[in-house]
């Protein structure tokens, strides 16, 4: 009984925190049979081209739907007008012709693709206008109503459906994307924190940096459509632009622990705040993935007395190291990084608390306001 009771909890926790892409699959999968019943009781020639509309615009989040449905009709109204008037206008009965015809079919819509990406879909719809009769036996009109009438059917249902079955809103999928940046810092900070007091591959550094790069100019793409989601008054949540900004100060901090990181530490310094370097290290990651996870579970912010102790103890030794005056006889680019070390993990604190004051905010328990910058001014602790 233990271990079902186990499992099921499990199982309780796995779902809940794949809400998001559970729903986003059953979107999909809905669209795509919903649609196909459709085209059948429609008696449409090519369903393919009605479920694969319906697919495309549920894989997006409900603010994307709408204006990927907008931009598809548009090219595909324009492809298949176009289309339909030359192939009817032009004789094309033998191979050259057909050719030739092609060109003067395809040509205005790829350039108007390639001026304005919103018409993507008019080539595609123009060659499939042009050539369909070839294939049904319709004549180049029937072709392209019929054109419309399969997309505009993939569109409706997926723009339904996309409403009103599991609406992936842009903010639940940033705040998932969010939950990956910081699972991913705590996963390379020990590694940038190793270069404090071992030597450090530079291309390592880079790639670390890199990947974070990268994963926050994703959620900053899925925040954008968060916010077209509210504009057009589909999204009722809070935006997450004081999540998104703290993310990118701690990405800021991470990018100075790299440049900190890029020698070791002197000797003398490693022996005194090694060890506190090393539980700064282990709960400041592990806080990042504790919070990472509570985000997505929209549950309460993770403790910060691990961390916070981590962080006075590293002080406290800094400041003890400052009466000692170690950094006399340092050369000047040593003396630097130390400072600059003090520096970036008083900010790595401070920044730890407005990311407690976001996660508490997104999951409920915050108090809805934007917390204050610390009034404390930083001071070298030597």
């Amino acid at each position: 009984m233990g271990r079902i009771a186990t499992a099921g909890t499990w199982i309780q926790l796995w779902l809940k925190s794949h809400r998001t892409t559970l729903g986003l699959g059953l979107r999909v999968t809905v669209s795509a049979v919903l649609t196909l019943v459709i085209s059948h009781l429609l008696d449409l020639r090519l369903a393919l081209w009605a479920v694969l509309t319906a697919v495309i615009l549920t894989q997006m989040s409900v603010g994307k739907s709408l204006k990927a449905t907008i931009d598809y009709l548009s090219g595909t109204l324009g492809g298949a007008l176009y289309a339909g008037a030359v192939g009817a206008l032009i004789p094309h009965a033998n191979e050259p012709a057909l050719s030739a015809t092609l060109a003067i079919t395809l040509a205005p819509p790829a350039l108007l693709a390639a001026a304005n990406p919103r018409f993507s879909a008019a080539p595609f719809t123009a060659v499939l206008v042009f050539l369909a009769p070839t294939v049904t036996h319709l004549g180049p009109i029937a072709s392209a109503f019929e054109r419309l009438i399969e997309v505009a059917v993939g569109g409706f249902v997926g723009l339904a459906v996309s409403f009103m079955i599991f609406p992936a809103r842009a903010n639940d999928l940033a705040i998932d994307a969010a939950g990956r940046v910081l699972n991913l810092m705590a996963q390379v900070l020990p590694e940038l924190f190793a270069g404090l007091t071992r030597s450090m591959d530079e291309a390592a550094n880079l790639r670390i940096q890199d990947q974070i790069g990268e994963a926050i100019v994703h959620l900053d793409d899925i925040a954008v459509e968060g916010r077209h989601e509210r504009l057009t008054h589909l999204a009722a949540e809070p935006g997450q632009t004081l999540l998104l900004r703290t993310l990118l100060r701690l990405r800021h901090d991470f990018v100075m622990i790299g440049r900190t990181a890029v020698a070791p530490l002197p000797n003398a310094f490693q022996a005194r705040i090694g060890p506190a370097l090393a539980r700064v290290s282990k709960t400041a990651a592990d806080y990042l993935r504790a919070n990472g996870a509570a985000l997505v579970a929209h549950q309460r912010p993770a403790a910060r007395d691990a961390v916070e102790a981590a962080f006075s103890d590293f002080t406290a030794e800094m400041v003890a190291l400052r009466r000692q005056a170690l950094t006399r006889d340092l050369p000047i680019d040593a003396v630097e990084r130390v400072f600059a070390l003090g520096f970036v993990l008083e900010r790595l604190r401070q920044n730890f608390n407005d990311l407690e004051h976001c996660v508490a905010e997104i999951s409920g328990r915050g108090d809805r306001h934007e917390p204050q910058p610390s009034a404390r001014v930083w001071r070298p602790p030597f």
